[in-house]
């Protein structure tokens, strides 16, 4: 082929350290914009961002030359610094060390899309591990519950 053609979608889900409730109503308003644009510096195309105060879904379309590896790692040590060097920071302020991606097909973008951006009704049924060990589940990921949340 003379190009290449990729149209890759991901579901990006990770928490806080412990799931520590940080992200309230002020800093998500300046948080998530900062996300959106590390994510855009990166190469990367937002096409939905949500979450609750322990934890943070990103639904991103990214070009076939970015690890989604180097994306986590650029949004999380970025927004992390970010918080801890504005004018009012949040000194505990952590992500935990990993987190969990899934690939989404065409057909069900909008319906991730939707789930992102419906977190808060979605948790008042179930808690930040819950819904990840649906979400493994789901998608087939094997786990061993002791090493799940750190």
């Amino acid at each position: 082929m003379a190009t290449t053609f990729s149209r890759l979608l991901y579901h990006i889900v990770f928490s806080t350290k412990k799931r520590v409730p940080f992200i309230d109503p002020h800093l998500r308003g300046e948080l998530y914009p900062y996300m959106v644009g590390i994510i855009r510096q990166q190469g990367g195309w937002l096409l939905a961002l949500g979450g609750m105060p322990d934890h943070v879904h990103v639904l991103v379309r990214l070009k076939p030359d970015m690890a989604v590896s180097d994306l986590v790692r650029h949004v999380k040590s970025g927004s992390s610094k970010w918080v801890h060097e504005r004018a009012e920071p949040v000194p505990d302020f952590a992500w935990q060390a990993g987190y969990a991606v899934f690939s989404v097909s065409e057909s069900n973008e909008g319906a991730v899309r939707s789930y992102i951006q419906t977190q808060e009704k979605h948790h008042h049924r179930s808690t930040f591990e819950e819904e990840l060990i649906v979400l493994l589940r789901k998608h087939g990921i094997e786990f061993d519950p002791a090493y799940l949340l750190d």
